[in-house]
């Protein structure tokens, strides 16, 4: 029995198949790829891989989901063909690749693979054949003929005219004396080869694409008697520089070289790790103006944040970007690298003029711009790459460029240009003092601001942070697009010039004559001293065409009572304060009368209760006020809903009655209640 119960799990899983047992191993980015390629070739028969081909070219990929739909490789178009998968062959008469390749050893499969110029070059040496046909296992990574062809001449002679030295040091270079397949090749780990031990750098990247020492893996894992063979698109050669010193004894680095030793990221460069230097040439840091080059090389920590914006994070070998990819720098920004067929592109830019070049703990490609990050440029350098360069003219034409250029840590609040379409103000004592307002003494960064706060001003006013659900407004001005932070500065890109509050909503209404009539009417419902205190208010306040477009008698009705017109005027007042960039497709604004507003915006024109407001975001000390043309009347109470509200008073007192007649009369309360019971209206609710 005891046996029988040991037994029982593994006769379950056999009878169940694999799925029954626990999942292998997760397949590394290459074989996903390859069995897409798979699966995308099955309609051709077994152990077909659909390719794609770039046109023109004799470069082949195996297929993604992303690429099969696009049919583009760095954006230039490709062709699908069908092909054995790798190990596998075709039979003549059949369909697809049913036969599996037979094994030989590793000299055979070299030929097998398309790599008999290695053959050849194997059959040069006195002592590598042999070995290749020997007993053993090996892994060779076996460049492909056209990368035997494309080696440059001297460098090719100088192989062939001494075999038994450097072609056998360099074909055992790109020998490992282990069998190692591609779910073996990890990202960033490095083997031991056969020539002195020397390093191969691997990396696998998430695309599927695997580099050996920057060349692209092109046929995997064709197993042979004594090993395996991947074919590759370069010939490999050893490795001995770091990426520091090879900064050092490249002339067109020497500008770089002096700003990476005054910065101090040698060590980094020349430590332990993988990664990719965009090493700008001398002309790249002869491109930018010397005023702003100077500034940063004297400013370490400006200097140490454009450098560390020239360094990804880990390696990324040229082969490995067949299309747009977001890349994270040491400085913490994001590039987006990608391709335009053979260049490869920054932020869109081919930018790069040499690429690949291997060092022990990365790789360099040359760039000829230099990447300056936000973090390093002043508040004119920020805004010279955004849409309110109008805003930053009225800065310098008012004399106060210096707050833009220097090392005082403030925020600009920078209105877009399409806010000046109808042109700019005339730069005098208001205007100068109202830009100042636009400037705010600390340096913030959006996502740390709150409602309610208080931000202080260069000229002397307290600015108040309103935060909506699909808004960040600062006074009347919302942000428009994410903050630029510079060195000292930071840009929000406001979507209009602000106005500071001037005085409560009394002193607004008081110093506007379309609101006088409205003044009077609240002097005379009592309301003035509430709108002249600290609060929180959102005012949509009648003009006097307003008041004048009512009905004489009405009018004089309303006036004439003073309870019924604070009733009317409160009904005008919403509990918060909304300025229209925070409202949205429609708000229901509370009043202090009780019923709610209804307040929406549609192409910047805000309605209140469907009446276009005259005139928005009138900014006061204690709220907003709106300009409207008529005068709002609160929604009527239907009669069932009258009579509801009468039933619940009622109900309300009696319950309250019998509480107190229990408590006080406690051995009368049975007489008590009948009679208050009857007293009750008889309303439908109070039954």
């Amino acid at each position: 029995m005891a046996l029988l119960v040991r037994l029982l799990p593994l006769a379950l899983a056999l009878a169940l198949g694999p799925a029954a047992t626990l999942a292998g191993p997760a397949k590394s980015p290459y074989q996903l790829v390859l069995q897409h390629s798979r699966l995308r070739g099955r309609q051709h028969g077994p152990n077909v891989c659909a390719v794609q081909k770039l046109i023109g070219t004799n470069k082949k990929y195996f297929t993604n989901c992303k690429q099969w739909y696009q049919r583009k490789i760095c954006g230039k178009s490709t062709v699908i063909s069908y092909e054995c998968c790798p190990g596998y062959e075709k039979v003549p008469g059949e369909k697809g690749c049913p036969a599996a390749l037979p094994l030989s050893n590793l000299y055979e499969t070299l030929g097998v693979v398309g790599s008999t110029t290695t053959q050849l070059y194997t059959d040069r040496t006195e002592k590598l054949r042999p070995e290749m046909e020997g007993p053993g296992s090996f892994t060779i990574f076996a460049p492909s003929n056209e990368a035997w062809a494309s080696l440059p001449a001297e460098v090719l002679d100088s192989l062939v005219s001494n075999v038994n030295i450097e072609l056998l040091n360099a074909l055992r270079y790109h020998m490992v004396n282990r069998r190692v397949l591609t779910d073996e090749l990890k990202h960033g780990m490095a083997l031991t080869s056969m020539y002195q031990n020397s390093d191969i750098q691997i990396h696998h990247y998430p695309n599927g694409i695997v580099t050996v020492n920057c060349a692209r893996l092109l046929k995997a894992d064709h197993h042979a008697t004594n090993g395996v063979v991947h074919l590759i698109d370069k010939v490999i050669s050893t490795v001995t520089n770091n990426i520091q010193q090879i900064i050092e004894i490249e002339d067109t680095f020497e500008t770089l070289r002096a700003a990476v030793a005054a910065s101090g990221l040698n060590t980094l460069l020349e430590g332990d790790g993988q990664f990719t230097l965009l090493a700008p040439t001398n002309e790249a840091f002869e491109k930018i103006p010397a005023e702003t080059l100077n500034r940063i090389l004297g400013d370490p920590e400006a200097l140490r944040d454009l450098l560390n914006n020239h360094i990804l994070k880990s390696a990324m070998c040229a082969e490995a970007i067949v299309a747009g990819m977001s890349v994270e720098t040491l400085e913490g920004t994001t590039l987006e690298v990608g391709c335009s067929g053979d260049m490869l592109t920054i932020n869109g830019k081919a930018i790069i003029s040499n690429k690949d070049i291997l060092a022990t703990n990365g790789v360099i490609h040359y760039i000829d711009e230099l990447l300056i990050p936000d973090s390093a440029k002043t508040l004119f350098e920020l805004a010279a790459e955004s849409d309110v360069s109008t805003a930053v003219d009225l800065f310098r034409q008012a004399g106060l460029g210096t707050h833009l250029s220097g090392n005082e840590r403030v925020t600009l609040l920078a209105p877009l240009n399409s806010v000046f379409k109808d042109g700019t103000p005339n730069i005098d004592a208001r205007t100068k003092n109202l830009l100042l307002n636009h400037l705010i003494k600390e340096q913030l960064a959006s996502k740390y601001l709150y409602h309610g706060q208080t931000l202080n001003t260069l000229g002397g006013k307290k600015l108040r942070v309103f935060i909506y659900r699909n808004s960040l407004c600062i006074e009347n001005s919302c942000i428009a697009a994410h903050d630029k932070r510079g060195r000292y500065g930071t840009l929000f890109t406001m979507d209009r010039m602000l106005t500071p509050p001037m005085g409560t909503v009394m002193d607004v209404l008081k110093g506007d004559n379309r609101f006088s009539m409205l003044v009077a009417a609240i002097q005379s419902a009592g309301l003035t001293e509430m709108l002249n205190r600290e609060g929180v208010y959102t005012v949509f306040a009648p003009t006097n065409e307003a008041f004048q477009a009512m009905p004489p008698g009405e009018l004089n009705k309303l006036l004439g009572n003073a309870k019924e017109l604070a009733n009317i005027l409160k009904y005008h007042i919403g509990d918060e304060i909304l300025v229209s960039g925070g409202i949205g497709s429609l708000v229901r604004l509370k009043s202090l009368q009780g019923d709610k507003l209804e307040v929406s915006s549609k192409n910047n024109v805000v309605n209140v209760n469907k009446e276009p407001v005259a005139e928005a975001d009138i900014m006061a000390t204690n709220g907003v006020v709106y300009a409207i043309s008529s005068v709002l009347q609160p929604p009527a109470i239907r009669p069932q809903e009258r009579g509801d509200e009468l039933a619940d008073s009622a109900l309300e007192i009696f319950k309250q009655a019998s509480a107190y007649s229990r408590l006080l009369f406690p051995r009368r309360a049975s007489v008590i209640l009948p009679g208050l019971l009857f007293l009750l209206p008889s309303l439908p609710r109070a039954s």
